[in-house]
């Protein structure tokens, strides 16, 4: 059986939301980065334990929100010690627009993962991108290198698509799978 564990940052709980998501497909922790943008020291040493982590925030402004930001930043203790090399690692976003530049936030997380030397897992999910594809079919947003949902400005985390959700869980349960691959082949 492999750890995993999600951390996320959501602003106003459609984030959350896909990430409850992403950890029922991966049986995972759900870990919440407080609105401070602080963790727990004994949510970080869950984190270093963990076999993989999976990253979660809103695109602000094409970017993760400050809070995940602060959350990154901390981890530059577990950066000069590696305690996190050769972790697998993914990332979801959410934001109001089918674009909204949420892959520009993927990249950020995946550069975040590079640094601290983890292994990226992408959706492993076709996009859904025929004529006879509709907004609620899974990976309807087409990612490939993470987890992506569209939340309108207007709609509540109620409303979240179910599509959506399940492209989360899906997500979920991929990452879940390709970390206990990695770690049944390291032993």
């Amino acid at each position: 059986m492999v750890s995993v564990v999600v951390v996320y940052h959501s602003g106003y709980g459609h984030t959350a939301r896909q990430a409850q998501a992403v950890a029922t497909g991966a049986n995972a922790i759900l870990m919440a980065i407080s609105n401070e943008g602080n963790l727990s020291e004994a949510e970080w040493a869950t984190l270093d334990a963990a076999d993989a982590i999976i990253m979660g925030s809103p695109t602000y402004m094409g970017m993760v929100s400050w809070q995940f930001k602060k959350f990154a930043d901390a981890s530059s203790k577990q950066w000069f010690s590696q305690k996190w090399k050769n972790k697998i690692a993914a990332g979801f976003t959410n934001s109001a627009t089918m674009n909204g530049d949420k892959l520009s936030t993927l990249h950020y997380l995946f550069t975040l993962a590079m640094q601290h030397s983890m292994i990226w897992a992408g959706t492993g999910l076709m996009p859904s991108n025929s004529k006879a594809a509709q907004r609620n079919d899974v990976n309807y947003v087409g990612s490939f290198s993470g987890a992506m949902s569209v939340s309108p400005s207007d709609a509540s985390p109620d409303e979240m698509l179910p599509g959506d959700l399940e492209t989360a869980k899906q997500f979920g349960k991929r990452v879940a799978e390709v970390a206990a691959q990695w770690v049944a082949g390291r032993k």
